[in-house]
């Protein structure tokens, strides 16, 4: 596994990416297989969590999130390690504010998160879907936001990545607190297996909502490799 920093500033990195590009052939890249028929989006040594919980509406006592799920080359999915939470992978979400529209919501976190602003909108997931907090991680956010949470209720969307790696910065557009140390493009079976657990079930459930969309970015990256 390759490690790669750049962007330093005074005594912090803007973005440290981890390449996961080493890891055996069922996390490699897809080109060189035929894509006539879908892969299998699971690998066999991630366990299946219970479904997740889906609701048309956000629940009383759920805080209102939006979860981004953004593609780049070869079917992968961007994934970002917490800066006070070792070993911790995800996909960049936020609260969104009274009556901001969610899809803004999401390109303002996916900006405020990662710096990046190259991208487009591709789908999103109609119901919400919501996970609890273990007791521990409830009793400190709830002190962090002086609130009374039982856990979130998200609404995902899918985003592809048009621009170049560079604009990627850890630091955000500067208006929040920085919430990642290091980032990497894992393919979906890699997001769930690295999703803490209290999250897979609702990570499962939007991976397999969206794998089409891989499937067809996939299919993208292939006719491109052979003009």
């Amino acid at each position: 596994m390759a490690v790669k920093a750049s962007g330093f500033i005074g005594k912090s990195a803007i973005s440290v990416h981890l390449d996961f590009s080493s890891f055996p052939v069922k996390f490699s890249c897809f080109k060189q297989f035929s894509v006539s028929t879908p892969k299998p989006l699971v690998v066999l040594s991630v366990a299946l969590s219970p479904p997740a919980r889906t609701v048309e509406s956000p629940p009383v006592g759920y805080r209102k999130n939006v979860g981004i799920c953004l593609v780049g080359p070869c079917r992968k999915i961007f994934t970002a390690s917490k800066i006070h939470i070792p070993d911790t992978w995800q996909m960049p979400q936020g609260g969104a504010d009274e009556g901001e529209d969610l899809r803004n919501a999401a390109f303002r976190e996916l900006r405020e998160e990662t710096g990046v602003t190259s991208a487009e909108f591709i789908a999103e997931i109609p119901n919400w879907l919501t996970y609890d907090f273990p007791r521990e991680v409830k009793d400190k956010l709830n002190r962090k936001w002086r609130t009374s949470y039982k856990g979130q209720a998200q609404k995902w969307f899918l985003f592809k990545f048009t621009g170049k790696e560079e604009e990627i910065n850890l630091l955000g557009d500067g208006t929040a607190k920085p919430e990642f140390k290091v980032w990497s493009w894992m393919l979906p079976e890699q997001v769930i297996e690295h999703a803490v657990y209290f999250k897979r079930p609702v990570y499962e459930h939007v991976i397999k909502q969206f794998n089409p969309y891989f499937v067809d970015e996939e299919n993208d990256s292939m006719n491109s490799s052979k003009d």
